[in-house]
């Protein structure tokens, strides 16, 4: 089972600031490389990457991009998923404009972690559907209790793909199954919906995490949206707060053991070059 990593993030501390990561003891300090990724994935099936952006600083997301454009091209990146600011119409075309010739195959703006309403407003939808027009996917990433605010985006906006990220993050922790299900199912009924299987046993509980925890979680996935409509990531690195990025590669072929090798080339690689066009 060949990969695309759909969600590789990466962190250079020199170049660019990473706030968010200061809580994170395993994220706050040092850098994650291209070479440090590499060694990660010698051997381990990686046939690509696409970076991912890493939540940087507000005023750093155009020189992130920027910066990751020199990257494309090498050590097998295939391209990049930059960070915008639809919420805004203040230079958003001419963001739009610029992402051409950065090797952008995607576009996210992090909505777990900002108000609710702002994915809401007209302006956000409509620069929304500038990036459809563009015929670039928009990553989504909100959390299980925001599942039915992605409804609502996807369903306002459906001249694009969409990509659900991290299987809607479900707080498996907590064991809260029934409503992030019902909602995923409610999200697999629209046909511009993507799921990413990635991030997800960094949401388990410390010391309680393997095949056997994830294996109801991503049943219900493939039962609702199929395999045609699942791509993989790796999440490195906050995939070190679960099982890292070496045992995520291996749960996910144990994950998927039970399917056709069609079924399992469609998450691992042909799904990800469909929708970010690859």
């Amino acid at each position: 089972m060949d990969l695309i990593d759909t969600h590789q993030h990466l962190i250079y501390r020199a170049q660019l600031g990473y706030a968010w990561t200061s809580g994170i003891p395993a994220l706050a300090t040092g850098d994650f490389t291209t070479d440090d990724y590499a060694r990660l994935t010698n051997g381990k099936g990686i046939v690509g990457s696409l970076f991912m952006e890493t939540g940087v600083d507000d005023a750093d997301y155009q020189a992130e991009a920027r910066f990751v454009a020199g990257l494309v091209g090498t050590g097998g990146m295939l391209g990049q998923i930059a960070s915008c600011r639809p919420e805004t119409n203040a230079g958003f075309d001419a963001w739009l404009e610029e992402c051409d010739g950065l090797g952008v195959k995607g576009l996210r703006r992090i909505l777990h972690v900002v108000p609710d309403e702002l994915s809401q407003t007209s302006t956000f939808r409509a620069n929304l559907r500038k990036i459809g027009r563009k015929g670039l996917p928009f990553d989504l990433c909100f959390l299980a209790r925001q599942l039915g605010i992605a409804e609502d985006l996807a369903r306002a906006c459906d001249n694009q793909i969409f990509v659900l990220d991290h299987c809607g993050v479900p707080d498996i922790a907590a064991g809260a199954f029934e409503a992030w299900a019902a909602g995923m199912t409610r999200l697999a009924a629209l046909p511009h919906l993507r799921v990413k299987l990635s991030g997800i046993s960094a949401y388990c509980a410390p010391g309680n995490v393997g095949v056997s925890v994830l294996r109801p979680w991503v049943d219900h996935v493939l039962a609702t949206f199929g395999p045609d409509r699942m791509l993989w990531g790796g999440d490195w690195p906050v995939v070190n707060l679960g099982l890292g990025l070496p045992g995520w590669i291996d749960a996910t072929r144990a994950l998927t053991d039970h399917l056709s090798e069609a079924e399992r080339a469609a998450i691992g690689t042909q799904t990800a070059r469909g929708v970010y066009r690859l």
